[in-house]
């Protein structure tokens, strides 16, 4: 069976596209078959990542290790989230990994993905804007008050994964667009997002800084771990450090069987 990767926020912007990515490009670099699925039908941004790299290494007569995106089936009269979805899971199930990623918006797609994620990573901007949507917290004691509105909806998925038999989700919070300095809002983040880890069971992992490199390879389809083999760009000090970043991500995560050796 497919380790399942779900990558999931409710908040637009917090870099699931990026992270999903980055990630799936990692794993088939090291030699494991990825299958991807975007559940944002409208938006599609992973799928148009993979989509862009696919018409990009054609043009460019290259041959790199890449994912392999499908989308999700239209099943004759029976439209459902959870028939379309598990159609395509089962579709996947002989690859190594599934990765799938999630809108940013509460949809019946991303709540049936969370129950079928082994492994849950939601990309979080370094700000108690983004950090609502995990918890309430006391404005003047920085107490947290309770979980909100998208940690409620892991908490169900967790149930349904129970009553059905199934291991429990590892779930890792990923701290986006860190600052490169030690400021306040950075270390009161990290203070908060550490007790709400106890509480309700996660872990966190440092995730991407604010970079243009990211942006910049959309268009491509292109990683950072791709441009030593495109002749695209050079590996600068920035782009040196993104990789780095990428790096620590993938061995943060424990994904079973994956060595990281890029």
């Amino acid at each position: 069976m497919a380790h399942i990767i779900v990558v999931g926020n409710e908040k637009g912007g917090s870099g699931k596209s990026t992270t999903s990515m980055h990630l799936a490009t990692a794993l088939v670099r090291m030699g494991h078959s990825v299958g991807c699925l975007d559940l944002d039908l409208r938006q599609q941004s992973f799928g148009r990542y993979v989509e862009n790299r696919l018409a990009w290494l054609a043009k460019a007569g290259l041959d790199l290790p890449s994912p392999e995106f499908r989308q999700l089936p239209d099943i004759g009269g029976d439209h459902t989230a959870d028939r379309r979805l598990g159609t395509a899971v089962e579709g996947l199930q002989d690859r190594n990994f599934i990765l799938i990623d999630c809108p940013g918006s509460h949809t019946r797609l991303s709540q049936v993905a969370h129950a079928m994620a082994d492994t849950l990573i939601t990309p979080l901007n370094d700000s108690f804007v983004d950090f609502d949507l995990l918890a309430r917290i006391d404005s003047d004691s920085a107490k947290i008050l309770g979980p909100s509105v998208y940690s409620e909806m892991v908490w169900t998925a967790r149930q349904a994964r129970a009553q059905a038999g199934l291991k429990p989700i590892d779930w890792i919070v990923v701290r986006n667009r860190l600052g490169t300095q030690q400021m306040i809002n950075k270390k009161k983040m990290g203070a908060a997002l550490e007790r709400l880890a106890k509480r309700i069971g996660f872990r966190v992992a440092p995730g991407f800084s604010e970079r243009v490199i990211f942006r910049e390879l959309f268009p491509r389809g292109l990683t950072l771990l791709d441009l030593k083999d495109t002749g695209v760009g050079g590996l600068n000090m920035s782009n040196i450090a993104a990789r780095q970043e990428v790096r620590d991500l993938v061995k943060a995560l424990n994904l079973p069987g994956v060595e990281v050796t890029f």
